[in-house]
């Protein structure tokens, strides 16, 4: 399977919410509602609204699996309003999100590779994610695997999601 990147616009909207509706309804196939519930993320206006206002201030990537969209993610000069920002250039990822078909075939680590790249090309050393840290830790423990370390953890709302902040720092 080849995966290839390119840039993602406003057309890709659709294909992201997809796939953000694939990985909830994925999460809730192996009762893992934690993290985003249950109802798909399409359905909900703040999710459509974040994922328009991060595009249009950010850039966004879609990996291709032999030319068919199969994840995304965003990445911006700042984190969510939810956390605070860093006293230092940063890039943030928002939205890394798979269509669950092409599940463990490297689409997102693809991305990630892809993100710390564009950060190191744009002579900024500092790569942030944040993720959910409840349950049993895997999102985690993926970005471990994708060489982020775990920085602040963080808690959002009245029902207190339990998040995680991660960092990679690429060499200029």
């Amino acid at each position: 399977m080849e995966i290839t990147i390119r840039d993602g616009g406003p057309d890709d909207i659709p294909v992201i919410l997809g796939m953000l509706d694939s990985c909830v309804e994925w999460l809730v196939a192996q009762g893992r509602t934690g993290q985003w519930g249950t109802k798909p993320l399409s359905q909900h206006p703040k999710t459509v609204e974040s994922v328009a206002r991060y595009m249009e201030t950010g850039s966004v990537y879609i990996a291709e699996a032999d030319g068919v969209p199969a994840a995304t993610l965003t990445l911006t000069d700042a984190p969510s309003a939810y956390l605070p920002p860093v006293d230092e250039p940063e890039r943030y990822i928002h939205w890394l999100a798979s269509d669950r078909r092409f599940q463990g075939h490297g689409v997102g680590s693809a991305l990630l590779a892809h993100a710390a790249e564009v950060t190191r090309r744009a002579g900024v050393s500092l790569l942030r994610v944040d993720c959910y840290a409840g349950g049993d830790g895997k999102l985690v423990r993926y970005y471990e695997g994708n060489g982020f370390s775990p920085t602040d953890a963080f808690t959002v709302g009245e029902s207190e999601w339990p998040g995680q902040v991660l960092a990679m720092r690429v060499l200029p």
